[in-house]
């Protein structure tokens, strides 16, 4: 079934506030730009903002941890035969910025201001870590266990840590690769 009129002018509403927070974002910076700035940009009113982004404004760019969550899933459960859980999410990972090369010009100046505004670097950690319920769960169903125990647990969230430790390495694709390779090592199997 088709989403109704409502659900449409809410999407339409929610993308004109997305779009309008990146176009500023990218113009002046993160820091130099206000949320009511980016209302007025979007012609709606700041509470209407606030009502779509209640996490303010980094929501705008980075919004909650709904697809992340979705692609940790897919990236677990549609890896391909004889490939470990551990290293489907090493592949996810690495495939995704700020360890993929050769992104299209856009998606990179979107990823450099991300990586270089503090604020918006740690909502995006925040965002991740959002998603260990999710991955714990995942890994016992790896485990063939009904409910992940303290040890899942852990190497959730090390797994959700290890991208944002990794980025601030000088070369960050090894980095990623050396501490998904202990990993492994500390939970064989998965």
């Amino acid at each position: 079934m088709a989403p109704g009129r409502r659900e449409r002018k809410k999407a339409m509403t929610r993308q004109a506030l997305a779009d309008a927070a990146w176009e500023l974002f990218l113009a002046r910076g993160y820091d130099n730009v206000t949320v009511k700035e980016i209302a007025e940009a979007a012609d709606t009113a700041v509470a209407t903002l606030f009502a779509h982004f209640p996490a303010g404004k980094e929501a705008l760019v980075l919004d909650d941890s709904t697809e992340r969550a979705a692609s940790l899933t897919t990236a677990v459960r549609e890896r391909a035969d004889g490939v470990s859980a551990l290293d489907a999410l090493h592949a996810f990972f690495a495939a995704r910025a700020p360890f993929a090369e050769n992104l299209p010009p856009e998606y990179q100046r979107r990823m450099d201001l991300i990586m270089g505004t503090p604020a918006l670097w740690a909502y995006a950690r925040t965002v991740w870590i959002a998603c260990h319920d999710t991955l714990a769960g995942l890994l016992a169903e790896v485990a063939g266990q009904a409910d992940p125990d303290d040890s899942l647990h852990v190497l959730a969230r090390y797994v959700l840590e290890t991208p944002d430790l990794a980025a601030a390495r000088p070369d960050r694709k090894a980095a990623l690769a050396e501490a998904f390779d202990r990993l492994k090592k500390g939970w064989p199997g998965l």
